[in-house]
């Protein structure tokens, strides 16, 4: 028996799921290891070998597929750990990284100061080179020129260098004599240039994304390296796939030549998740939220294809690869409550992380935060945390909310622990309305699908806050990125800028250039990924705009609109969007339209798992009850004692009655009053309100 295994190693968990060619699934969840991500890494399958029931040596040989999703590159970026970088850039534009567009982030903001630059002044270089805006040589780099600057670069220890010259989007040879030769003479520096990374228009955002790039370089690469090390003295010989930003899968070679796309790794794996579990109840429209440890991921998916932007902001930092656009808040299971300069409890985005954890870990925490509130308003068994494996302490919880907040608030810890919960979920719900209502679209005509160990806990107050009828807690809610990533594609993004205006654009360089990234894209896959050429396909992109805006439209086209030129259809797509976007379009003026980039994204499909979670028995509902709890009704402000059900034994087709509480080993589902809840046929839970639907749930 054969198994994939997805493990995400997030803030405060590392997630892990093995599924079986027979599609039964296992899930583990251990604390992370953030002084050394592959430790936790190495122990999850340790654990989930255990959770199988097979002995690890004959385990690690069964699997042929691990996807990982990391956080490592997004750590870097979060706490400034990355390399110590330099950038070497066209004369007169050293300052172009910190200057940034010319425009405050904070326009009336006096105590507004810039962020710092990844690359300090004194080592950002500059040589004689220029391209001129059509793409023509108008000076080479001389090599003497960099032998000062390699000198200063090994004098000053610098771990990796960023080469980024004006106009190489439109002409990358001199970026390709300056990069061959550094690695030449410092083969042991990570070097890398803009043509490698983002080729496109935009100075700004190519130099940031470049830097970041550099940044993580090398602690993403000594990772990968460090854990294809520790694999293969485990005798794996399986396959390794890491998540890219972007919603798909590569190979780590990949990573290590851009390691810019797995900044947003692990949270990208959500959506393509919710699309699996959305068309299961029969929509195509979802919200998926993922509620972990330290923060609060929410995406959005119209029409069974994820939303995506290509103007990414990590920590201030710019980075203009394409991504999944998602929205992440500091609202996690370990946000610290606090209290403001003005005498108002606050939750969060500070976050105890998993070390030293909420008070109530026993770890040494002393910081009140969100889980010590759940479990002092009933939500968590102290005794079943993790099943058990984690036994929470009440008392430690209830002494830190009194000594740190109740006391100075004048309330009692009961009031405070929910105010707490009101807080966060407030927060949360303004994270959902940032993708959607601000995106052009009601959260109440899409499906919400609720992940992450802590998210059930919240979804119900979310939900009535935003008016969203009906969410779903799937079977494998408290593991849904590491789920989703076994359901990811391989995915390569190409970008080539060609600016125009639609009056004057040449069909035959258009055309060209999609084959040009048709073909690296086909090679890519085909040669180096092995993946058949029946199952390669295309997903082209317009980046279009009215002639006088300055933001585009990133617009999705069919390969045959580009293959047949069939501009019509391309205009009547792009006024719908920008009317949905925008609330208005030009159609009528007939205001011409100008042409900036072309993306194409080339996608390899993969093998995918069917997670069955599915059991020959059922139990009555009844048997199911493992006792009662007085848990905190936020309707009736105050504790009472409801039924507390067993969420992991076989409920097929039961409708469980609010209020309660349904406790699985991995994560808990409250309902408050305004809702029911129906199991489905995998053990996923259909939570929907009581007064939206008055004759229940069925399924379609």
């Amino acid at each position: 028996m054969n198994f994939k295994v997805g493990i995400d190693i997030g803030g405060t968990f590392t997630d892990i799921i093995a599924v079986s060619e027979k599609g039964n699934a296992f899930v583990h969840k251990i604390l992370s290891t953030s002084h050394d991500p592959s430790i936790g890494f190495v122990d999850g399958l340790y654990k989930i070998s255990d959770t199988v029931g097979i002995d690890f040596d004959k385990f690690i040989k069964s699997i042929d597929t691990i996807v990982h999703g990391t956080t490592v590159a997004t750590n870097a970026l979060l706490t400034l750990q990355g390399a110590k970088t330099a950038l070497i850039t066209t004369r007169g534009f050293r300052d172009a990284l910190e200057m940034r567009r010319g425009i405050r982030e904070e326009q009336y903001n006096n105590h507004y100061r810039n962020v710092i630059p990844l690359v300090p002044r004194y080592l950002r270089f500059t040589v004689d080179e220029r391209i001129d805006s059509e793409g023509n040589i108008l000076s080479k780099p001389d090599k003497k020129q960099l032998l000062p600057i390699i000198k200063k670069i090994e004098a000053e220890k610098v771990e990796a260098i960023a080469i980024c010259f004006m106009n190489s989007y439109k002409n990358s040879i001199n970026e390709k004599i300056a990069v061959e030769y550094l690695r030449s003479q410092l083969p042991r520096i990570f070097t890398i240039a803009s043509f490698e990374v983002l080729p496109s228009i935009r100075f700004y955002e190519r130099v940031s994304t470049t830097v970041v790039s550099a940044f993580v370089g090398p602690i993403v690469s000594n990772y990968l390296d460090n854990l294809n090390s520790k694999l293969r003295d485990l005798k794996y010989n399986g396959s390794l796939l890491i998540m890219q930003s972007n919603g798909g899968v590569v190979t780590p070679e990949i990573v290590k030549h851009n390691p810019a796309v797995t900044v947003l790794s692990g949270p990208a794996a959500a959506p393509t998740a919710g699309v699996y579990y959305a068309n299961f109840l029969g929509y195509n429209n979802c919200i998926t939220v993922d509620m972990g440890g330290t923060s609060f991921d929410a995406s959005l998916v119209t029409g069974n294809n994820c939303a995506t932007s290509s103007e990414g902001i990590i920590n201030r930092y710019r980075i203009a690869l394409p991504s999944l656009d998602i929205i992440t808040i500091g609202a996690g299971g370990g946000s610290i409550g606090w209290i403001n300069d003005g005498g108002l409890l606050q939750v969060g985005p500070q976050s105890a992380g998993s070390n030293p954890g909420p008070v109530c870990y026993q770890k040494n925490g002393n910081e009140p935060t969100c889980t010590d509130s759940d479990l002092i308003l009933g939500y968590l068994n102290k005794d079943f945390f993790a099943g058990g494996k984690l036994k929470l302490s009440y008392s430690l919880a209830e002494k830190s909310i009194e000594n740190k907040l109740a006391s100075k608030l004048g309330l009692s810890v009961i009031e405070t622990a929910a105010g707490m919960y009101r807080i966060i979920n407030s927060n949360m719900a303004q994270g959902v309305r940032q993708i959607s209502v601000e995106r052009g679209y009601d959260p109440r005509e899409f499906l919400f699908i609720v992940a992450g160990g802590a998210g059930s806990i919240h979804a119900g107050e979310i939900c009535k806050e935003l008016e969203i009828p009906l969410f779903i807690v799937p079977n494998v809610a408290s593991i849904f990125c590491a789920a989703g990533m076994l359901l990811g594609n391989l995915k390569h993004d190409y970008i080539r800028s060609y600016f125009t205006s639609f009056e004057q654009i040449d069909k035959i360089k258009f055309q060209s250039l999609f084959k040009e990234m048709k073909k690296e894209g086909f090679e890519s896959l085909t040669v180096h990924e092995g993946v058949h050429e029946s199952k390669v396909s295309f997903q082209p992109e317009l980046d279009m705009r009215y002639i006088g805006q300055y933001h585009e439209v990133q617009l999705k086209v069919s390969m045959d609109d580009i293959d047949n030129f069939n501009l019509e259809n391309i205009f009547n797509a792009f006024h719908k969007e920008h009317n949905r976007q925008f609330g208005y379009s030009l159609q009528d003026e007939k205001t011409p339209m100008e042409l900036i980039n072309l993306r194409l994204r080339v996608i390899g499909e993969t093998v995918k798992p069917k997670f069955s979670f599915r059991s020959e028995k059922t139990v009555m509902l009844e048997d199911a009850i493992k006792g009662y709890r007085s848990i905190y009704i936020p309707e009736e402000k105050k504790m009472k004692k409801v039924p507390i059900y067993d969420g992991d034994k076989p409920l097929t087709g039961s409708t469980i009655k609010g209020p309660c509480v349904i406790e699985k080993i991995t994560t808990s589902v409250f309902l408050s009053n305004l809702y029911n809840c129906l199991v489905d046929q995998f053990g996923s839970f259909i939570v929907y309100n009581k007064s939206s639907f008055p004759n229940g749930y069925l399924l379609k």
